[in-house]
């Protein structure tokens, strides 16, 4: 990833109904740089700029015209949409691979592919330490630190759920990546003795209620995969399900053997420890992801 995206959320979380008002807003044919897009999306201007930028982020938008809505905004939220207000938790899932998988917000895809390789817990500096590296690693060098910390804030705030006073539930429990449980926070008495850390963790487990449907949606949406892939490749390649969902290798291999069962053209082999996974039949992902949501 050369090129690093940072900022343009306005410090604003995606909200439950940010990307059904936007996608709405957009296919009603109306711009998000029009004066009247405050009335008509009914926020204040920042909030405006941050719906449409989680549009982009999520590919609710399309990717080369942000005016545009895309084939995943037509699938969850158009006309014929399968869940226009994210009831199903298989929706969420499906957001939260596109958010990872596009790039187009930097922080997550080098968080879920990069960063967690050697860091299963971590703090705010450590975090921020390793986003300042990526910028001076990238062509241009977009390091900024205020950018780089409102950045993180959002990016904590959008997967954990906050421990907040009363008068404050609403609007901390109110974005949309909350349910998924990737990110777990704990508070930690410092070294010196003279306070506490804040630590947060994503965790590789099971993933009980991520459907198998979205996992071999992942796959058969990664251009590094071939017809055959290694188990090994699953888990660990960039964008692979194992990386963008956190799903430990027991997990992984359960939703395997589903896909298997499920799908005659797919098979799943172990011999002499080299574990496989085949694809012969050729499988369109939006007829799996029919099959998930159809059932």
């Amino acid at each position: 990833m050369n090129k690093l995206t940072f900022s343009g959320h306005e410090s604003f979380t995606c909200k439950q109904f940010w990307l059904k008002k936007g996608f709405d807003f957009l296919k009603e044919g109306k711009r998000f740089s029009e004066k009247t897009a405050v009335v008509d999306l009914g926020v204040g201007k920042n909030m405006v700029r941050s719906i449409r930028f989680w549009l982009k982020a999520f590919e609710v938008a399309d990717e080369t015209n942000s005016n545009s809505t895309s084939e995943l905004g037509e699938y969850l939220f158009g006309e014929k949409g399968k869940d226009p207000f994210l009831e199903d938790i298989g929706s969420v899932w499906l957001l939260h691979y596109h958010l990872i998988k596009s790039g187009n917000a930097s922080i997550y895809n080098l968080v879920f592919n990069e960063f967690r390789k050697t860091r299963n817990e971590f703090h705010l500096e450590q975090l921020h330490n390793f986003l300042k590296q990526k910028c001076t690693e990238a062509e241009s060098n977009t390091y900024n630190e205020n950018t780089i910390n409102r950045d993180i804030r959002v990016f904590l705030a959008n997967y954990a759920k906050p421990k907040r006073k009363r008068a404050q539930v609403e609007e901390a429990y109110s974005s949309l990546l909350h349910e998924l449980n990737l990110l777990n926070h704990t508070r930690k008495d410092s070294i010196s003795g003279d306070g506490y850390l804040d630590f947060y963790s994503i965790q590789s487990d099971e993933k009980s209620d991520l459907p198998y449907q979205l996992v071999l949606y992942a796959i058969l949406d990664n251009e590094r995969f071939g017809k055959t892939i290694s188990f090994k490749d699953l888990q660990l390649v960039e964008n692979s399900p194992g990386r963008i969902f956190a799903i430990n290798a027991e997990g992984l291999l359960k939703k395997v053997q589903a896909i298997s069962e499920a799908y005659k053209g797919i098979t799943y082999s172990e011999t002499a420890g080299n574990q496989q996974f085949q694809i012969a039949s050729e499988l369109n992902k939006w007829e799996i992801l029919n099959d998930y949501f159809n059932n």
